[in-house]
């Protein structure tokens, strides 16, 4: 058990403390040893799915994973370092904290950050959270004792806050601004990832390619959603590589998906590519729906540029040619901010 101290500015000491116990908490409940502290989070983990049908087993303990990993302690020197040390006489404020619930942890950075910024936090889990952030905060206050004085969580409306981040879809975004725009705040609407192909891609990057298109459903923002390839590539190179990922077709939220949006198509003579479990569609759209995946043919990697750049602001990340490595979209490291905006930044420039 950890003994954290109640200061209210941020002290990488207590940073590395509290990181620290998060990472240890992770990797137990990964491991399958969690112990006592730990136990009601594995439990969360196992039954979240009754709360949220996208919410499986295996991709909340992958989700799990790649936070322990995130929170490994070479990572979290790396982080703490890139960041300055505001000054003891910086007074804290409270932060609200809005959470999306499309994937599991989606909010934890911005928890984490938070708390590590040493402002007093109130979280506003999504109804789709399915418990798990309870779960989290509950556990990691035990292993932390002090951490639950500095954040509380909010089960109705949220108010009382100095500052606010919010993560919502485009319609729940504009909500945000008109009740949020009053304060400090950051507001995330949707956005999705893209994959640029140039056709010199081996199979075993292919592979990877599809960790980023279908790890969580596909329901991240960091889910490649668009994939360009050159003119002459051949699609069924796709098809051979997304093997590993057929299993998704027996998944009943997912087929069904799959399934509604074929016979749409179909009932439109839309062309379509499919394998039984998802559906290649030629679109210039950025989000493609759960079950198929939008492409677009390019005979000039300029044109690629342009086109991106033009809808930036819905891009969340671009894996592949001029981007991330293949299968690397669903593992952002402490410094990958959403949206390209520095949370830590924002929130150390808060109560100055």
């Amino acid at each position: 058990m950890i003994m954290i101290a109640s200061n209210t500015t941020v002290d990488k000491a207590r940073a590395r403390q509290l990181l620290s116990a998060l990472h240890d908490g992770l990797s137990e409940i990964t491991g399958g040893s969690a112990s006592s502290e730990w136990e009601a989070l594995g439990q969360a983990m196992d039954k979240a799915e009754h709360g949220n049908g996208w919410f499986s087993p295996s991709e909340v303990r992958h989700a799990a994973s790649v936070w322990s990993r995130a929170l490994a302690p070479e990572a979290v020197e790396r982080w703490l370092e890139s960041m300055s040390v505001p000054s003891n006489d910086r007074q804290p404020v409270t932060v609200g904290i809005v959470m999306a619930g499309n994937i599991p942890f989606v909010g934890l950075h911005d928890l984490l950050c938070a708390v590590v910024s040493g402002h007093q936090v109130k979280v506003k889990p999504s109804r789709d959270d399915a418990g798990l952030t309870a779960a989290l905060i509950g556990c990691w206050a035990q292993a932390c004792p002090g951490l639950n004085e500095q954040v509380s969580l909010e089960t109705e409306r949220l108010d009382g806050f100095d500052a606010v981040i919010a993560t919502g879809s485009r319609n729940s975004g504009r909500y945000f601004q008109h009740y949020f725009g009053g304060v400090p705040h950051i507001i995330r609407g949707q956005r999705t990832s893209v994959a640029v192909l140039d056709g010199s891609e081996t199979h075993e990057q292919m592979q990877a390619l599809s960790e980023d298109i279908f790890r969580y459903f596909g329901l991240g923002c960091r889910n490649v959603t668009q994939v360009f390839v050159p003119r002459d590539f051949d699609l069924n190179r796709l098809f051979a590589a997304f093997v590993d990922w057929t299993h998704l077709g027996n998944h009943h939220r997912f087929y069904n998906n799959y399934t509604y949006h074929k016979a749409l198509w179909l009932m439109e003579a839309v062309d379509l590519l499919e394998n039984g479990f998802v559906l290649l569609k030629e679109d210039e759209g950025w989000v493609s729906p759960v079950g198929a995946l939008h492409y677009q043919r390019y005979d000039d990697i300029a044109d690629v540029e342009h086109r991106i750049d033009e809808g930036k602001e819905h891009i969340q990340c671009r894996v592949g040619n001029g981007g991330l490595p293949f299968g690397e979209a669903q593992c952002p490291g402490l410094s990958d901010y959403a949206d390209g905006v520095d949370t830590m930044a924002f929130l150390l420039g808060l109560g100055g």
